[in-house]
């Protein structure tokens, strides 16, 4: 457990060379201006006046953006702050009360590691600690989550019901949206839903280190939860934009198997996160995934002849081995499917 950040992050006054990114990719001057045209849903409104007007906003959003700030979700504003809390209160735990989730095998369950999953083989280190683990359905793996803080099962397991139900509600969207039949995001699509928690340190060169390196999702989609602390930037027309916290918010992100499925008409966006000198900052992130035998491939009904396939038919796991493989974590993790 030394390796977490927060066993020696606040100890150090230099940033450790194994945390260095190389020159082409280092953040520079982090303080880049946030994106003020990224488009803020107000779900319980749109819904209010008509779903087709939901539907067209949500539908427009996923096609200029790839991603949207969603508000008035439905989800409990008290549930958000508690849930908050305690992964928060659990990355400042000692060592000793987070040692029983701490884990170095990629294939768990649960588990608690720093930068990334392959921390001994990879070239630079991630400046950031991640909590993960599997929430659906929750009878399954709720007993493999962590004990403490002793309210982290009964909190965590509502924000999983709540933010998967609000999941399928944005999904069933989109497929009105694409004219695609209802439910098509359902079962295999959906099964696997995981909740991950970043908690970045203050770093001490943040021109220098990453939380998240330039990268589009390998999934589905995403549902981001932002503290108060910026740290999310989006790569749009040839720059790096921040992405401003909004107060009970949901980012809101189309992972690379949403563009497939639309055949490009939406887009998953590339996007990172980046550190800052003085502050802790913590990020949720729901996010739903295909199971691994899954078949991805574009929607029939949005296939004719003025619109060919623009990508071949894959199993998920394909997809997910060469994505890792090639560790091509942008838009080119798509070019070995598509169709020339």
């Amino acid at each position: 457990m030394e390796k977490l950040l927060t066993s020696w992050s606040s100890t150090v006054k230099s940033l450790p060379e194994s945390y260095v990114f190389p020159v082409d990719s280092r953040p520079g001057d982090t303080n880049v201006p946030f994106c003020d045209t990224i488009p803020v849903v107000d779900l319980e409104n749109a819904l209010a006046r008509d779903r087709q007007h939901a539907v067209q906003l949500i539908l427009k959003a996923c096609q200029d953006y790839g991603l949207f700030q969603l508000i008035n979700h439905g989800v409990d504003d008290n549930l958000l702050h508690d849930t908050m809390n305690v992964v928060q209160e659990f990355f400042g735990m000692p060592n000793e009360d987070k040692a029983s989730v701490y884990s170095e095998d990629p294939t768990k369950k649960c588990r608690l590691y720093t930068s990334t999953y392959d921390y001994e083989n990879e070239k630079v280190h991630l400046w950031r600690d991640n909590l993960r683990h599997h929430c659906y359905p929750i009878n399954e793996f709720i007993h493999l989550w962590p004990k403490k803080p002793t309210r982290y099962r009964d909190v965590i397991g509502e924000y999983s019901l709540q933010v998967g139900n609000l999941s399928a509600k944005i999904l069933d969207l989109m497929c009105d949206g694409l004219g695609l039949g209802p439910g098509y995001f359902g079962d295999g699509l959906t099964r696997i839903q995981l909740f991950s928690a970043n908690h970045y340190p203050p770093c001490p060169s943040p021109n220098l280190a990453l939380g998240l390196p330039k990268h589009c999702d390998a999934n589905l989609i995403t549902f981001l939860l932002q503290d108060e602390i910026y740290g999310l930037q989006v790569y749009r027309n040839g720059e790096w934009a921040g992405v401003q916290p909004l107060h009970n918010a949901f980012v809101v992100i189309l992972g690379h198997q949403a563009q497939v499925i639309s055949n490009g008409k939406l887009i998953s966006p590339e996007h990172r996160a980046i550190t800052n000198s003085t502050n802790h900052r913590t990020s949720i992130v729901y996010s739903i995934n295909p199971k691994p035998d899954s078949v991805i491939e574009p929607a029939k009904v949005l296939i004719n002849k003025s619109n060919h396939a623009r990508y071949r038919a894959y199993m998920f796991k394909e997809f997910l081995k060469t994505y890792e493989e090639k560790k091509n974590y942008n838009e080119g993790a798509l070019e070995d499917f598509k169709i020339v």
